[in-house]
C-alpha cells in the first residue's frame, strides 16, 4: 500500500497512514516503537520489523508530524511511505555499507584469530610486544566496524532505551576492555593448559580480543545475510510496483496519440497499446485484435487473445497486435493497485504466538542484562575466578538474540505472499493460514466455479397446445429480462431466431427459481418444475417424463407456464471446466472431502458430482441459504472452507471457516473471501491450500525455533557451559536460521500439492480411477 500525506478532509474524519522506520535492529526495536505511537490518544499502530514499516490508524486531531516526532522520541526516524520507495531506505546502500565493515573485520579478525589461539596453545612461541599487535588487530575491528552497533546503542542510551545492539555495544567493549587489563595490568600470557578444551571454557588469564572480533564480524555477517534475504522475501512488492506503465498513449478528440504520464489517465480516456508496451490501466478494448501475456498477474504462462468488447487488466503486456483500449478503473481502483494492497495487508499481519513474541521482545533486552548482571554476582558469591564470571556473564549478553522471535512470522508472510502472488494465489492474513491447516471439508458451488457458467440450449419441448416458436417468444422476453447464466442462454437463443424481444409488464424476478412477467397479455412463468408446482402449474406426464430422463443426463431444466398452465420444456448445459478434473483428486490427496452445493436440481448436482469424483452433493439450495448450507457442515464438527465464484457466494465465503473466491477480470476487492485466486483455473485450488498450510508449518517452526533457541542458550550461557565465540555465531545464526527457513516458500511450485502427502486413512488416488473421463471437458 502507497501512503501519501493524508488530506485535510480525510484527517477531519480520521485517516490511516503508513510510515518508514529506519535504524531498528531488532523485534525489540519494533515493539518500542509501536508502544511510543499507541501512546498518543486517538491512535493505533502496528510495527513490523521485516517489512520497517509501521501502519498507524489515527483520528482527525493527531497531526502526521506528531506521529513523526513520537517515533524519534523512541530514538528511531520516520518518514511518510512514498510511491514506490522501499522501506528503510535503499536496500542495496544498506547492503554496500555492511559489506565494507564486515570485509575489514575479516583482514583484521582473521589473522587476529589465527594469533591469539597459536599464542594460547603455544605460549613459547610469545614474542615481545604481542599485546600491542593483537590490540592493533582489535581496534579497527571494535571500533569502525563495530559502530553500527555502538551508534544504535548510543542512540538508545541517550532516549533511555536499550535494544540488541546494546548487548552487542556492551559485549564488544566489554570483552576488549578486560583483555586490555588482563594483558597490561596483570602481564597474564594468553595460555590454555588444557588444550583446546582450555581455550574453549576460557581458564582465569584469558583475554577476549579475539572474541570482540569475532562477535562483530558474526553480527556484520548476520545483518548482511538478513538485510539480502528479507529484501528477497519482499521482492513481491517491489515486482508488483514495477508492473505498472509509466506514461501512456492517449487519444485526443481527433484520434491523435499524445503520450502524458499515468497519473493522468481518466476514466473513459481512450489509449493505444502496441506489442511490447504494457496495458497503462484496467479497460475495455474498442478495437483491434491481439494477444496480452497476463502472466504477471494471474501465473498463467500462456498469452490469451484480446478483442473488442473484452476486458484487459494494468500491468499486462502486449505481445502482438494494436489495441485501442477505453480506461474503466484508474489509479487506486486497478486491479494491480489493489493487489498490491492485499499482499502488503497480508504481511503487515500478524498471528496470535507473534504477538506473544512481540511482547517477549519488547522486555527482552533489559531482562537479559539483568542475568548478565546476576550471572556474574551468582559465580562471585561462588568464590569463582573473576574471569570466570566475566566469561559467563559475557556469553549471556552475546548469546541473547529477540531478533528470531521478530523475523519469525513476517519473514515467512513475506516470502509465502510473494510467491503466491506469481501463482495468481493472495493471502490476505494469517487467519486464512491457520484456517487452511485445519480444514477437512471442501464445498464447491457449481455454476462459474466448476463449470464454466455459459449455459447452451441443447433441447425444447412443447405440449399440443403451442409450438415452439410461441413458447420461445414468450419465455425469452422473460428472460431477456434477468441476468442469470440460464435466463441469458434462453433469451440468446430467442433473439437469434426471432430478433427483439417483446416488451414484458409486471415483471418479477424471483432469485434462485426463476421470473414471471406478462408479455402480450399473458401471464408467463419461467423457472423449475418445483416452481410451477408451487404456483399450480404440474408438468403433464410427457414433460415430466422428459425432465426426469434429461435430468438423468446432468441437463438443467427450466419449465415455462402460460396462463397457469405447464407449455414447453426447456434443456440446457453448461460445460465443465477442464481444470476440474484434475482439482478434485488433487484435494483428495490432501485428505480434504469435497461438496458440490448448487442451486440446481439434485440429478443434474448428481451427474456432475459423479462424473467428478465428489463425495457428497447438496442441491436446490437457493443463494440465500448458500450460508446456511455451510453453517450446518460446521454444525456437524466439521471445518469448513468454501470455493466461489466471488459475486453471489459471499455470504457463504464469510460464513465458512476458509472462504476462497476464485475471481477474475477486475473483481478483486471481495472482503469476505480470505483466500483470492486470480487465475481462472480451479486445480489453484489445491495449491493455494498446500501454500497456506506450508507457510503456517514455517511460520510455528520459525517461532518453536527461536522461543526454544532462547530457552536453551541463556541458562547454559549462564552456566558457564558456552564460550562467547560459540556464543556470538550462534547469535547471528539463529536470525539467519529463521529468514533462510522462510526463503524456502519461495520455491513453492504448482507441483507442490501433488507431493503432498494425505494424512493416514484419507482418500486416496482411487478416485481418479473411478471417474474415467477425469481430464475431459465435459457438459452438463
Amino acid at each position: 500500500m502507497t501512503s501519501v500525506a493524508p488530506s485535510e478532509e480525510s484527517r477531519s474524519e480520521g485517516y490511516s497512514v503508513e510510515l518508514a522506520i529506519t535504524g531498528m535492529t531488532c523485534a525489540a526495536c519494533a515493539a518500542r516503537v509501536r508502544r511510543k505511537l499507541n501512546r498518543v490518544e486517538g491512535v493505533s499502530a502496528e510495527v513490523n520489523y521485516a517489512t520497517e514499516k509501521a501502519t498507524v490508524e489515527a483520528s482527525g486531531e493527531v497531526a502526521v508530524e506528531r506521529l513523526l516526532r513520537q517515533v524519534e522520541t523512541a530514538g528511531y526516524r520516520a518518514e511518510l511511505v512514498e510511491p514506490d520507495a522501499p522501506a528503510g531506505g535503499d536496500p542495496a546502500e544498506r547492503v554496500r555499507y555492511l559489506w565494507r565493515r564486515l570485509v575489514v573485520a575479516l583482514l583484521c579478525g582473521v589473522p587476529l584469530a589465527d594469533l591469539s589461539i597459536t599464542l594460547a596453545l603455544a605460549p613459547s612461541l610469545r614474542f615481545p610486544g604481542w599485546p600491542w599487535v593483537l590490540l592493533a588487530l582489535t581496534l579497527p575491528v571494535a571500533t569502525w566496524c563495530a559502530w553500527p552497533f555502538h551508534r544504535q546503542a548510543l542512540v538508545q542510551a541517550r532516549h533511555g532505551t536499550t535494544s540488541m545492539d546494546t548487548l552487542v555495544s556492551i559485549g564488544i567493549v566489554a570483552s576488549a576492555c578486560w583483555s586490555v587489563y588482563t594483558v597490561f595490568a596483570h602481564r597474564h600470557a594468553p595460555t590454555a593448559e588444557h588444550g583446546l578444551l582450555g581455550l574453549l571454557l576460557r581458564p582465569a588469564g584469558s583475554v577476549y580480543l579475539d572474541v570482540a572480533a569475532a562477535v562483530t564480524v558474526f553480527m556484520l555477517a548476520g545483518r548482511l545475510l538478513e538485510a539480502k534475504a528479507k529484501h528477497r522475501a519482499g521482492g513481491a512488492l517491489s515486482t508488483l510496483a514495477a508492473l505498472g506503465a509509466r506514461d501512456v498513449a492517449v487519444l485526443d478528440e481527433r484520434g491523435r496519440e499524445n503520450r502524458v504520464p499515468v497519473e493522468r489517465l481518466r476514466p473513459d480516456d481512450h489509449f493505444t497499446v502496441r506489442p511490447g508496451e504494457t496495458v497503462a490501466t484496467d479497460g475495455e478494448v474498442l478495437r483491434g485484435h491481439g494477444t496480452v501475456d497476463t502472466s504477471t498477474m494471474t501465473g498463467e504462462p500462456v498469452p490469451v487473445e484480446a478483442s473488442a468488447g473484452d476486458r484487459v487488466v494494468g500491468g499486462t503486456i502486449v505481445t502482438s497486435g494494436r489495441l485501442v483500449v477505453r480506461a474503466t478503473r484508474v489509479g487506486s481502483d486497478t486491479q494491480l493497485a489493489q493487489l498490491r494492497r492485499l499482499v502488503e495487508r497480508a504481511q503487515h499481519d500478524k498471528a496470535r504466538a507473534q504477538r506473544l513474541a512481540d511482547r517477549v521482545s519488547g522486555w527482552f533486552v533489559p531482562a537479559v542484562g539483568l542475568l548478565a548482571v546476576l550471572t556474574f554476582l551468582g559465580w562471585w558469591l561462588l568464590d569463582a575466578p573473576a574471569e570466570r564470571a566475566f566469561s559467563a556473564a559475557l556469553t549471556v549478553l552475546i548469546i541473547a538474540c529477540p531478533c528470531a522471535l521478530g523475523l519469525a512470522t513476517p519473514t515467512a508472510l513475506l516470502a509465502a505472499t510473494g510467491r503466491g502472488a506469481q501463482l495468481g494465489i493472495f493471502i490476505k492474513g494469517h487467519r486464512a493460514l491457520e484456517s487452511a491447516r485445519a480444514i477437512d471439508t471442501v464445498v464447491l458451488d457449481k455454476t462459474g466455479t466448476l463449470t464454466t457458467g455459459r449455459m447452451t440450449v441443447v433441447d425444447l419441448r412443447t405440449t399440443a397446445e403451442t409450438d415452439t416458436a410461441t413458447l420461445l417468444r414468450l419465455a425469452g422476453a422473460v428472460e431477456d429480462a434477468c441476468e442469470h447464466a440460464v435466463a441469458l442462454a434462453i433469451s440468446t437463443l430467442a433473439r437469434d431466431q426471432l430478433g427483439e424481444p417483446e416488451p414484458v409488464a409486471d415483471f418479477t424476478s424471483l432469485s434462485g427459481l426463476g421470473a414471471l412477467g406478462t408479455v402480450d397479455g399473458r401471464a408467463v412463468l419461467v423457472g423449475s418444475a418445483r416452481l410451477l408446482r408451487e404456483r399450480g402449474s404440474e408438468l403433464p406426464d410427457e414433460l415430466e417424463a422428459r425432465r426426469v430422463e434429461w435430468e438423468r443426463l446432468g441437463r438443467t431444466t427450466v419449465a415455462v407456464a402460460v396462463d397457469g398452465t405447464a407449455q414447453g420444456l426447456f434443456a440446457l448445459t453448461d460445460t465443465v471446466k477442464p481444470s476440474a478434473s484434475r482439482t478434485i483428486p488433487a484435494l483428495h490427496r490432501l485428505g480434504l472431502r469435497t461438496v458440490l452445493l448448487s442451486g440446481d436440481n439434485a440429478s443434474t448436482v448428481a451427474a456432475v458430482a459423479g462424473r467428478l469424483g465428489i463425495e457428497e452433493t447438496r442441491a436446490e439450495v437457493l443463494p440465500a441459504d448458500k450460508a446456511a448450507a455451510v453453517a450446518r457442515l460446521r454444525a456437524e464438527g466439521r471445518t469448513v472452507a468454501m470455493v466461489g465464484d466471488g459475486v453471489n457466494d459471499a455470504p457463504a465465503l464469510a460464513r465458512a471457516d476458509l472462504g476462497i473466491a476464485v475471481i477474475s477480470g477486475t473483481d478483486v476487492a471481495l472482503d469476505a473471501a480470505d483466500l483470492l485466486l486470480v487465475r481462472d483455473q480451479l486445480d489453484v485450488v489445491p495449491e493455494a491450500i498446500t501454500l497456506a498450510r506450508r507457510t503456517l508449518r514455517t511460520v510455528r517452526g520459525n517461532l518453536a525455533w527461536a522461543f526454544g533457541y532462547n530457552l536453551a542458550a541463556l541458562p547454559l550461557a549462564a552456566l558457564g557451559l558456552l564460550n562467547p565465540l560459540i556464543a556470538a555465531a550462534a547469535m547471528a545464526l539463529s536470525s539467519l536460521f529463521v529468514v533462510t527457513n522462510s526463503l524456502r516458500l519461495r520455491r513453492f511450485g504448482s507441483e507442490a500439492s501433488c507431493r503432498d502427502t494425505a494424512p493416514r486413512g484419507s482418500p486416496t488416488d482411487e478416485r481418479t480411477a473411478e471417474n474415467p473421463r477425469a481430464g475431459e471437458a465435459t457438459t452438463v
